[in-house]
């Protein structure tokens, strides 16, 4: 029986679900009505948004995302819009999507818990397919002419449409990184790292699926034993994810022995393997966020030898994004928080590398002159592997419900 490890990191940075005892403003519960808000003005929208709160629900396993929503978001929407920002963290997005549709399921229509959730992949897909999303107001935001909605990986998420029913926050690339005081020569390529586990017992593990960075090393291995991501493009093939499973499973079972304690232990989150590599317990991390390397650096947590990289096969990226819920009875002040998200100064501040370090999701040459500048100023970590260098060899994302049968088959075939 295999067992998972969690890093104090998240704990101490999340604020549990218990925080859904939030009481949605009452005040102005019609906006919970869609309908009301569709072909209203910006003023209006922000007319009925001001004074009220919004319970926005994301990932809580990073301070310094943590202390951007809550300081810097979280003050912009008090000071300009008297709009309170409650941040509800989690350890996984799933747990509000259930929390919409355990909701709905009950008959609550228009006072739900959960006014936005940081959200892709398939949990958006649950919610477009499941009726759980806001739809069709996007174009209301003045700040969504920034949003280049011809450039595919923006339009969809992981092959679903948006089709209005979610806001682009950030791109992300998978990254890896190493000590240079203590691996000479780390893998440059999935081949080249199955190898080198097992060339190195002991030093490198992965989060168990479903968190999200574990997930994607796992697909990573998929792309690999399916000979390539091409091979895997379009609506799930049962024939080809049968052939490309079995292929990984074999490969994951028999590194299994090589992992850190043997793999009979797996983090449950990328904290718990980051604090496993500080320690020096395992020689490689990764991360959806690489600027994290540079933070990391900065705060003490990583030694000062780090370097970041990619593989030369490639690694997987991706867009994130926003989401109201049908139910949220505060989708005004919701509407509000996206459209601020979106503005260049916020966008900027996120990717500064002392706060975040995250790719922006809007087009900096749609802003104006003073924050394009801004954007070019910006100095990147020198350890942080930089974005341009990734995407020279970015890989697609699947379609979600590959994803969701690839975790299913690691929990059934490997983590079981």
């Amino acid at each position: 029986m295999k067992t998972l490890i969690t890093g104090g990191k998240l704990a101490s940075a999340s604020i549990l679900a218990t925080a859904l005892v939030l009481t949605p403003v009452g005040a102005y519960a019609d906006t919970a009505d869609g309908d009301a808000l569709i072909g209203k003005s910006w003023d209006e929208v922000v007319s009925m948004a001001k004074g009220g709160e919004v319970n926005w629900f994301l990932w809580g396993g990073s301070d310094n995302i943590n202390q951007y929503v809550s300081e810097f978001v979280g003050g912009i929407l008090k000071e300009d819009y008297d709009i309170t920002l409650n941040r509800v963290g989690l350890s996984d997005t799933v747990e509000a999507v259930n929390i919409v549709l355990g909701e709905k399921e009950s008959g609550v229509m228009d006072k739900g818990s959960v006014d936005m959730i940081w959200i892709n992949g398939e949990n958006f897909r649950t919610m477009k397919q499941g009726g759980l999303a806001f739809c069709g107001y996007t174009d209301t935001l003045p700040n969504n002419k920034l949003v280049d909605w011809t450039n595919p990986s923006i339009a969809n998420d992981f092959g679903v449409p948006v089709d209005g029913c979610e806001v682009p926050w950030s791109k992300t690339q998978f990254g890896f990184a190493y000590d240079t005081a203590r691996t000479e020569n780390p893998p440059k390529s999935i081949a080249e790292l199955l190898t080198w586990v097992k060339e190195n017992p002991g030093k490198f593990t992965y989060p168990a699926p479903p968190d999200f960075n574990g997930s994607v090393f796992v697909r990573h291995v998929f792309y690999h034993a399916a000979g390539g991501v091409d091979n895997l493009l379009g609506e799930f093939d049962q024939a080809k994810y049968d052939e490309a499973a079995e292929k990984t499973w074999t490969i994951l079972n028999d590194l299994e022995p090589s992992l850190w304690r043997e793999g009979k232990t797996y983090p449950a989150s990328i904290s718990a393997m980051e604090q496993l590599y500080a320690n020096s317990e395992v020689d490689l991390t990764f991360n959806y966020e690489t600027a994290g390397v540079g933070l990391n650096i900065e705060n003490g947590v990583f030694p000062p030898t780090t370097q970041g990289y990619g593989l030369t096969d490639g690694t997987i990226g991706n867009t994130n994004y926003t989401i109201i819920p049908f139910n949220s009875p505060n989708k005004a002040a919701a509407m509000v928080l996206q459209n601020v998200l979106l503005s260049g100064p916020v966008q900027y501040q996120k990717a500064l590398p002392s706060v975040w370090g995250a790719a922006t999701a809007i087009e900096v040459a749609r802003t104006d002159a003073e924050t394009q500048a801004k954007f070019a100023a910006i100095e990147r970590h020198p350890n942080v592997v930089p974005a341009e260098e990734l995407a020279k060899a970015a890989l697609p994302e699947l379609q979600s419900s590959w994803i969701s049968a690839i975790e299913k088959g690691w929990l059934e075939n490997v983590g079981n």
